[in-house]
């Protein structure tokens, strides 16, 4: 690990050490036990009572994380944190992290939250474990977007800006949220490289669809660990959180500006060529040509590891649902390549080891 990049031990517990983290809530007592959770855990912490209060204290002051309550009086969290990113455009402040603290289990807060730009939901009363974890797994993913972004800005070229070291480690911190996919986004990066390079993308737009696949998924960073890796069914409202993890991904890669196309494979790796696939209900060409090649190796990768439910599936079943997918869930043009990296490996070396 570059340690220009991160720093040894001792500088990442300095950092974390200086973070400040603001908690908003009208209850004193989440207030009192959030205070002392956090700093126990060594975060530099402030409590307010309400949105007014934090209007004005961010006027004059850091903040590293914002905890905000939903319900509370006069202005509750919605609000607050709309008038909070007018704030910041109008002063040109880069935008404060945010969790909702909520008291309901509630999809349509969730998505209100999200379209809001929220980085995640902390239930209440909250586990005191929970919230020290949510807070830093959330800081640490802010640190590696800004390094990512500080490696872009020191080279001169968009795909030599993007240290391989740096994606490669988000790439393994995404992946081992899922207990059944490792290796899963180096897969996916290594399939869309091979298609980008048949159908004669050039070798610096094979390098970038490459980074795209590897950061496909970053998204799911934000998605809670009990829901990726529950063995059964989803119920609804649980796919609702998986599926929100393209428009996430998205918003974390979106202000690399060096590489502005990292966000697309992010967003758009689960829209369907008929235009039933998801966030937008793109179809067709209106879907971008690096985002129907990585839906195509994500599929395959899908198909071809292992899961809670079942083994690696048979190479001649992988091959036939790209076959059938073709025109309605993937690009006829890339599914058709994948088939053909299928019929030249007959040994089936392509899946999870």
């Amino acid at each position: 690990m570059p340690t220009e990049a991160f720093g040894n031990e001792h500088r990442q517990e300095r950092i974390k050490m200086e973070e400040r983290i603001v908690v908003v809530d009208d209850d004193a007592i989440i207030l009192k036990n959030a205070n002392t959770v956090l700093t126990k855990a060594g975060f530099k912490v402030t409590c307010l009572k309400s949105g007014r209060l934090l209007l004005d204290y961010v006027t004059k002051n850091r903040i590293d994380m914002l905890l905000l309550d939903i319900k509370m009086p006069d202005l509750d969290g919605f609000e607050t944190m709309g008038l909070l990113r007018r704030w910041e455009n109008e002063n040109d402040q880069r935008e404060i992290p945010v969790i909702f603290f909520t008291a309901n289990d509630d999809l349509a807060s969730e998505t209100n939250g999200l379209s809001l730009g929220a980085m995640d939901f902390i239930r209440k009363p909250f586990v005191a474990e929970i919230l020290t974890l949510r807070v830093r797994h959330l800081l640490d993913l802010i640190r590696l977007q800004k390094d990512l972004h500080a490696e872009v800005e020191r080279k001169t070229k968009e795909v030599e800006g993007l240290s391989l070291h740096v994606v490669h480690t988000l790439a393994d911190a995404i992946d081992a949220k899922d207990a059944y996919t490792k290796g899963h986004s180096g897969r996916v990066a290594e399939y869309s490289k091979e298609i980008a390079k048949r159908v004669g993308y050039s070798i610096e737009r094979q390098e970038e669809i490459y980074m795209m696949g590897l950061l496909h998924d970053v998204g799911k960073i934000g998605v809670p660990d009990a829901v990726i890796n529950k063995p059964g069914k989803l119920t609804d409202e649980e796919f609702a959180k998986i599926k929100t993890h393209p428009e996430r991904g998205a918003r974390i890669l979106q202000n690399i500006e060096e590489m502005p196309k990292l966000a697309t494979g992010a967003r758009w790796h689960h829209e369907r060529f008929d235009g039933k696939g998801y966030p937008d209900g793109l179809s067709g060409e209106d879907i971008p040509e690096e985002a129907r090649i990585i839906a195509v190796a994500d599929a395959y990768d899908a198909m071809t590891s292992h899961r809670s439910y079942r083994d690696v599936i048979p190479q001649n079943v992988v091959r036939g649902e790209l076959v059938k997918g073709s025109g309605t869930q993937f690009d006829p043009r890339f599914a058709k390549v994948m088939t053909e990296i299928i019929d030249e490996d007959v040994d089936y070396r392509l899946h999870e080891d």
